[in-house]
């Protein structure tokens, strides 16, 4: 009787806050190299809000922007995140839901748990890797095979002289590969542990030359609720030398860095950053930046340089080194996908970066759920954000029909998204 009791007050306590917290916000996006960020105002009970996922039916789609066109390079996929293509232009998708969070002990657990469960974002995870090929060049998938499964949450992907690397939530191992294979089977070697779990993606990026690859691994919670301890080699990208097999951290006080990409006139790594919740609609925004070598980007102790976080115990020496980000994103965007886009590539854009926004569920105005474009001049960022595909989120921010994820230019030279609640990998390219 009192578990059945427990769980009643759980669902009146979760309903109560998705009650609260369903408004308009009045506050102005905080978006570019210097954005207004109101000043923070911590919430006692965080805001909780994400549509109903319902997926494309009918011959819905996203809605691509003027002189663009999209259609489904492969539907019908279970989560699919993360896109890699292989030399042979086959496309390679990870398809994986969440890490399994703790016990329900509170009515917002439950709360959630329930509208995570709502929005498709919690289940039984795939945990494969699924091989795509267009065998007639007509932009659709024809065919697709298991490439590999049994992975631990796997997500970023890379292949450098014969071998595939899988980023999986607990570290970075190597396989085999043959050129045109349609699945691995090998055993795997593993490279680097990380922490599984929390913040569980583990995107990669190879260097220029081939000789490193870069991992980014988010945070365990928002800002240390568990401990330092607990964060103790999160929250930070990773070079591991192919050569030498010794890895270290790159970066770090990066909440949850995703996407990374290099900006080919300067040869810098930039990456997109999830900050934290529970500070106001659009404090502190989601950002892109560039990454320096040893650089600190200030979680948990304080965002968008030094401004500190009093919610956290401060380390004032480690605040002052914080370097401010690049550009400002919005507020809790989810901003995960990032790929370059160069010029002509899709026609009317410029050299630029593509950013694939999750979209949020910590803010009273839903932000994010669609592909974005940054223009890029001299290495750095030029002008306000374009959209590319939008139309994910219903106008009445009631339901998703998809939510893009991993981006990535495909082998026919066009924009390939990855929508994991909508199982579908999409396909951009010029109208014409």
């Amino acid at each position: 009787m009192s578990a059945i009791f427990a769980r009643i007050v759980a669902i009146i306590g979760g309903v109560m806050i998705l009650m609260r917290r369903w408004g308009v916000s009045a506050e102005a996006p905080a978006v570019g190299g210097a954005p207004i960020i109101p000043e923070a105002r911590p919430q006692g009970i965080p805001t909780l809000k994400m549509p109903t996922a319902r997926g494309w039916k009918d011959g819905h789609t996203p809605t691509a922007a003027p002189g663009l066109k999209v259609n489904a390079f492969a539907a019908g996929l279970k989560h699919p995140r993360w896109i890699h293509v292989l030399p042979n232009g086959d496309v390679l998708t990870a398809e994986a839901l969440g890490v399994p969070g703790g016990r329900i002990k509170t009515p917002f657990d439950y709360a959630i748990y329930s509208t995570m469960k709502r929005a498709a974002a919690v289940g039984n995870s795939p945990n494969r890797i699924t091989l795509l090929r267009d065998t007639d060049g007509d932009g659709v998938a024809e065919t697709r095979h298991v490439f590999m499964d049994s992975l631990n949450h796997p997500f970023g992907m890379a292949m450098l002289d014969g071998t595939f690397y899988v980023g999986a939530t607990d570290g970075i191992s190597s396989y085999p590969y043959v050129d045109g294979a349609t699945r691995i089977d090998a055993p795997g070697r593993k490279l680097v542990d990380f922490k599984p779990a929390g913040h569980w993606t583990r995107s990669l990026l190879p260097s220029p030359d081939g000789s490193k690859l870069y991992c980014g691994v988010g945070s365990l919670s928002n800002i240390g609720d568990n401990g330092f301890e607990a964060e103790e080699g999160r929250a930070a990208i990773y070079e591991l030398d192919i050569a030498t097999g010794e890895s270290r951290i790159f970066a770090g006080g990066l909440r949850n860095p995703v996407g990374m990409a290099w900006e080919p006139s300067t040869g810098s790594l930039w990456t997109v950053v999830n900050e934290r919740d529970g500070l106001g609609d659009e404090t502190p925004p989601d950002y892109l930046t560039s990454v320096k070598d040893g650089g600190f980007y200030g979680w948990p102790f304080c965002y968008w340089g030094q401004t500190v976080d009093d919610r956290v115990e401060q380390n004032p020496a480690l605040v002052a080194t914080a370097i401010r980000p690049d550009y400002a994103l919005g507020g809790h965007t989810a901003s995960l996908g990032l790929c370059w886009l160069p010029a002509g590539t899709l026609p009317g854009f410029p050299d630029g970066m593509v950013i694939g926004q999750h979209g949020s569920w910590n803010r009273s105005t839903l932000a994010g759920y669609k592909v974005i474009f940054v223009p890029f001049e001299n290495g750095r960022p030029s002008g306000p954000p374009r959209d590319i595909l939008s139309g994910f989120l219903a106008p009445d921010e009631k339901v998703s029909y998809g939510r893009p994820v991993g981006v990535t230019i495909g082998p026919d030279n066009s924009l390939l998204v990855a929508d994991d609640v909508g199982d579908v990998i999409w396909r951009v390219t010029g109208a014409a």
